[in-house]
């Protein structure tokens, strides 16, 4: 009587034990659950800066980083062949490159990219080899300020050349500019410019390309929605994005930036939105500022989507 007593009494207590431990695990859980439930959304790899085509024109470097850090921006990419006032071209000597990089790494704005405005689609032979020689020589100088992204254009199409030999044609020069800029951790950002720049088109490029370091970089054109909309022609070119996208005014209706972002965000995108405007105001540091606030918006309401 005794022992099977004993023997229920321990049954019912090592029953009541395992009871209580998935007791205790699942409130574990619930609790681990809410905690993750309350925890903020990992901090977004996309962030906003500025290129100086054409606010920061008249901007020469000291004044880029003050306005940019007054703003709220800690990127910049510098156009060049323009003679603007930052000075950045090819014809800067190696101390003036060295100096350069110097003044930007010892800031709080960060140099991520260089803007030619060399493109790939002359039908001249020697006009193409200029603009791929021009360009190496920007990859050149990209590489000695401290930045690791080059802008060029596909651009356009020509009346007497097939459609099919300009794509060809402007694959085969970032093939060429892909290579050369391995050597130096470069990447060529051949930006969606120009009639041969529609997202269908940039991927018939892309589909002709073999080097990695050649990228696609949006431009935030109202044509990206046209055919079957931006979300479509968006992944037509996701897999090939550049690290690098311009972007124009955000408050505009004609674009979808909030779905943009929200595409980015989930293609776990890593790179620099930069505001590329030529409108007059009053105060361009105020608007780059509310430029950045609408961008931020933008971005929190794409990772709690």
């Amino acid at each position: 009587m005794t022992n099977n007593h004993q023997r229920i009494t321990r049954r019912g207590f090592l029953g009541s034990s395992v009871g209580a431990a998935v007791g205790v695990c699942s409130l574990g859980g619930l609790r681990h659950s809410l905690l993750r439930a309350a925890e903020p959304p990992a901090k977004s790899k996309l962030r906003f800066g500025l290129t100086t085509y054409t606010w920061g024109k008249d901007w020469d470097i000291p004044t880029l980083i003050t306005n940019c850090e007054k703003a709220g921006l800690h990127g910049v990419e510098l156009r060049t062949s323009e003679k603007y006032a930052h000075g950045v071209e090819l014809t800067l000597n190696a101390s003036q490159r060295a100096e350069t990089k110097k003044r930007f790494a010892d800031s709080p704005v960060r140099l991520v990219s260089i803007a030619s405005g060399e493109r790939m689609d002359w039908p001249e032979p020697e006009k193409l080899r200029a603009a791929i020689e021009a360009a190496k020589a920007h990859l050149q100088l990209s590489h000695d300020v401290g930045c690791d992204v080059l802008r060029v254009f596909p651009n356009q199409f020509y009346r007497d050349v097939p459609h099919e030999k300009t794509i060809e044609q402007i694959a085969r020069a970032l093939d060429e500019l892909g290579a050369f800029a391995v050597n130096l951790g470069q990447e060529v950002s051949l930006e969606a410019h120009g009639p041969a720049g529609e997202l269908p088109t940039m991927r018939a490029v892309m589909d002709r390309v073999t080097q990695r370091s050649v990228r696609v970089r949006l431009n935030c054109d109202a044509r990206d929605a046209k055919g079957q909309g931006f979300e479509a022609n968006f992944n037509l070119v996701k897999n090939f994005l550049s690290r690098i996208i311009h972007a124009h005014d955000l408050n505009a209706p004609d674009y979808p930036y909030q779905l943009m972002v929200n595409l980015l965000t989930k293609a776990n995108w890593e790179g620099w939105v930069l505001a590329e405007r030529s409108d007059k105001v009053p105060d361009r540091v105020q608007v780059l500022t509310e430029q950045r606030q609408v961008w931020d918006a933008m971005v929190e309401k794409a990772q709690h989507a």
